[in-house]
């Protein structure tokens, strides 16, 4: 398995959903991502992260609250809000940060 900065080190943005299964946000978002990923293809990458099971990644990026969105490029956080956002809104900030 790749570790997270092998993953947010790519040429095409990353999108890190930071999560957790308890969390009732989350849940709203993960339909969400699940249709910008297949709208958005290999332009970008969308990946979850759960905070109670990654939680030394968590505490790196000092996250308080979930759902918490960031996008990498090139191993650089280039954004990061917490809450859930539209689809055309991600879509815009990942064709933003492309």
């Amino acid at each position: 398995m790749a570790s997270f900065n092998e993953i947010v080190d790519s040429e095409k943005p990353v999108l890190i959903d930071f999560t957790a299964a308890w969390c009732g946000p989350c849940q709203m978002l993960a339909p969400i991502l699940e249709e910008l990923s297949s709208e958005i293809g290999d332009a970008a990458k969308i990946i979850k992260i759960d905070v109670d099971k990654n939680q030394a990644v968590a505490q790196k990026f000092q996250i308080r609250g979930v759902p918490t969105l960031m996008i990498f490029k090139k191993g650089e956080m280039l954004w990061r809000e917490s809450g859930v956002k539209s689809k055309a809104e991600l879509k815009n900030l990942l064709a933003k940060y492309a």
